[in-house]
């Protein structure tokens, strides 16, 4: 069963900036952030030091298994976010409670 959920494209609610109730936009966001390639940790980082060269066991930088533990699919839905964009002042607040639903459709 794939659940979705309908959200409208406008909206009136209370602006922080404006301090009163105002006409807001409504845009659903992704929760995830994409992590950089020369984060602490990062494979790429790892073989500029040096590491993961030569001959003998790589350990950690070596050859990897054929379905990694990041690869494998076990939620089916994404959480998203809700941001809403104030019509007056232009100024976004950004919902932090992720709904997690199989489609976001707005109307």
């Amino acid at each position: 069963m794939n659940k979705c959920m309908k959200i409208p494209k406008k909206t009136k609610r209370f602006c922080p900036y404006c301090k009163k109730q105002t006409e807001q936009k409504i845009k659903a966001v992704s929760t995830g952030f994409k992590r950089g390639t020369m984060t602490r940790g990062s494979i790429s980082r790892a073989k500029l030091r040096g590491l993961g060269r030569g001959i003998g066991n790589k350990g950690r930088w070596g050859s990897k298994p054929p379905v990694t533990k990041f690869k494998r699919k076990t939620k089916t839905t994404k959480k998203t976010n809700l941001l809403y964009t104030c019509l007056v002042c232009n100024k976004s607040k950004y919902q932090k409670k992720g709904t997690r639903a199989g489609k976001v459709i707005q109307e």
